[in-house]
């Protein structure tokens, strides 16, 4: 690989989030011994701001397709619900390699098996309050059928990409300590140096493509063969050209690789930073060799300087990310007391509990919205939120148990109803039987809710038994009195063709004509009692052509009147209405003439009294008018007096 290659592989890395490292672990091999002798790579261990890169370099040699694990994206896997993470769990197996989403899957998994827990003990209470045995619950639904489905395929895939990687991981470092063992073999041979040293560049490139190797043996691994390239370039005295044309390369490199950690140093995209800040420690250590001894210290140091820099940023940020995440438990634990407080409120109906159980999923919602809390207390807040919940719950399904006992009461109640009504649905004695089927009727309004499963079908039941008994004796009934249908029905007709009645001629003509058409409508007689509606359209029509007639006003109100005293009357040895309408007429009577004498005593605050005065004339144009009303209802009086006679 070129100058320009390393650096632009370092530049151009994708922005992928760095996760914890893995802990370097300590291991015995057949290199580390040889490894004790680098002064630069000793210094480099010892730094503590380094090892979360080597380690996590470390776990990238192991694959090179492994490093892709930083670009996955990591969710709030705890703000989702089980449908939601089995969506995730089915989006990274579909678009993410095997070995890129152990992580996730792994908190995924924990999310997910504790939320089923908690769904697991709420059915198991219903169960056992709905009169069933512990020992026989059994719980499952698709979302956990989905899950487990897509752990075995994500297990199977794993386990087939470890035992095919285990192969290629061993083999590929018995080559590169076999590389380790040629590079020491070179000082003992006895060859033109320029042979030698084209000897080793062949090496060093068979070492860069050698492969992944198991990240417990790559430290060890890369310092062993750092420490033999040093001994072999200290052998290279004898031809100080060819040692200080790579010295030079590499010191060259390694300074625009520290130029670009101190311009990484002033990002203030820490992830960003620290991302490529790890590019470059891996160009460091696997794509440079050493440089001239008097160098080693002073590039070092100022790379490290760097390091820290960007590894003290990191930290901080995480601390203030830990302030947020103590925000948050704050935010929590409100809403855990909100709950505490919601599940201790006392209520004793159906519509109390549906709104106490809409509080407490808003409150749900809000908990897993309100982001993550500090590690060390994520499972105690996780603890006290789910015991909220569930004693919550159990008053829940109380009150539940206790009006399921009430509902099937009830249900008890309503089947002794139905019974009576199926007894007495055939039933001919229709006196006796009619007020028993409407009391049975309105006992059932009376009774409170049964339950769900049962209450459509009881009640198409009792629906059914009395619908059947009405009907038969509404159509004993119609039998009974078809003649009052049959006059209904002539009175439908009739009422149509004054609808459509073209009055011509004087207005004499005209109102003998509808008076004949109100003579005839009286002919017909009576129709049934929930018909009688046919009555007032009828006499409304009537009015309406009578209000077509050109004739003087007071006239034709009397005619109008005359009409309606015909309907009135129209009613058997029942003088109501007739009674009715008199007491309005007389109490229009005394209204009108007390109009009357406040205007006339209106008239004596004119001193004197000129009718060209506007304010006079209007006054007396009123007086004039409420006496021609008033002429008009002592006529009405007069008329509907003689319909008593």
């Amino acid at each position: 690989m070129s100058e320009n290659d390393n650096l632009q592989e370092a530049e151009g890395k994708k922005e992928v989030e760095v996760l914890d490292a893995t802990p370097k672990e300590e291991t015995k091999t057949e290199v580390s011994k040889d490894a004790t002798n680098s002064n630069e790579n000793d210094s480099e261990a010892k730094e503590e701001h380094v090892d979360e890169i080597e380690a996590s370099n470390a776990e990238d040699a192991e694959d090179e397709s492994n490093a892709e694990r930083h670009e996955v994206e990591e969710k709030d896997y705890h703000a989702m619900t089980l449908d939601q993470l089995v969506t995730e769990f089915n989006r990274l197996l579909n678009h993410h390699k095997i070995q890129t989403i152990s992580k996730h899957v792994n908190q995924i998994k924990a999310e997910f098996n504790s939320k089923f827990s908690t769904l697991l003990d709420e059915k198991k209470e219903e169960f056992v309050n709905e009169g069933g045995n512990e020992i026989d619950f059994f719980y499952t639904d698709d979302t956990k059928k989905l899950f487990n489905q897509l752990y075995k395929e994500y297990r199977q895939s794993i386990s087939s990409y470890y035992k095919e990687r285990e192969q290629n991981l061993k083999q590929n470092l018995e080559n590169r300590l076999g590389i380790i063992e040629e590079i020491k073999g070179l000082l003992n041979v006895e060859e033109n140096i320029n042979t030698t040293y084209k000897h080793f560049k062949e090496l060093q490139e068979k070492w860069r493509s050698a492969g992944p190797i198991p990240r417990d043996k790559y430290n060890n691994a890369w310092n062993s063969y750092h420490h033999h390239v040093e001994r072999f370039y200290d052998f290279l005295h004898l031809n100080n050209d060819l040692r200080d044309m790579d010295f030079k390369h590499n010191y060259e490199q390694k300074l625009k690789i520290i130029e670009r950690a101190e311009e990484l140093a002033k990002d203030e995209n820490i992830n960003r930073s620290f991302r490529e800040l790890q590019v470059l420690h891996k160009l460091w250590k696997e794509e440079l060799g050493p440089v001239a001894k008097e160098h080693r210290e002073e590039i070092w140091e100022r790379f490290s300087s760097a390091t820290k820099t960007i590894h003290d940023k990191r930290q901080a940020y995480y601390t203030d990310l830990d302030k947020a995440y103590e925000k948050n438990l704050e935010k929590k634990e409100v809403i855990i007391a909100n709950i505490q407080t919601v599940a201790e409120d006392k209520v004793n109906s159906h519509g109390a509990w549906q709104k106490k159980i809409r509080e407490i999923e808003a409150l749900r919602e809000s908990f897993f919205n309100a982001g993550k809390v500090p590690l060390k207390v994520n499972e105690a807040t996780w603890a006290k939120f789910k015991d909220a919940v569930r004693n919550f719950n159990r008053s829940k399904n109380q009150f539940y148990k206790d009006l399921k006992k009430e509902q099937y009461e009830n249900l008890q109640k309503k089947k002794e109803l139905i019974k009576i009504a199926e007894e007495n649905k055939e039933s001919e004695d229709f006196a006796v039987v009619t007020p028993l089927m409407k009391k049975i009727q309105n006992d059932w309004k009376k009774i409170g809710h049964v339950p769900r499963r049962d209450s459509d079908k009881v009640w198409k039941q009792f629906k059914n038994a009395c619908n059947h008994y009405f009907d038969r004796m509404h159509s004993q009934r119609k039998a009974e009195n078809q003649h009052l249908y049959d006059a209904f029905d002539k009175k439908v007709k009739l009422l149509e063709s004054i609808r459509n009645l073209e009055l011509k001629g004087d207005n004499k003509e005209s109102i003998e004509t509808l008076k004949s058409k109100i003579t005839k409508w009286k002919t017909i007689g009576h129709v049934p009692q929930n018909k009688r509606y046919i009555d007032g359209k009828f006499y409304k029509v009537i009015d309406e052509a009578f209000g077509k007639l050109k004739m003087d006003k007071a006239k034709l109100e009397m005619v109008k009147f005359e009409s309606k005293l015909e309907n009135l009357a129209n009613n058997d040895n029942d003088t109501r209405l007739l009674d009715n309408e008199q007491n309005f007429i007389r109490k229009r009577i005394g209204e009108v003439q007390s109009e009357i004498t406040q205007l006339e005593n209106n008239l004596q605050f004119f001193s004197n009294v000129d009718e060209s005065n506007p304010l006079v004339k209007d006054v007396i144009k009123n007086i004039d008018r409420h006496k021609k009303e008033l002429d008009t209802w002592k006529a009405k009086l007069t008329k509907i007096k003689g319909m008593y006679s």
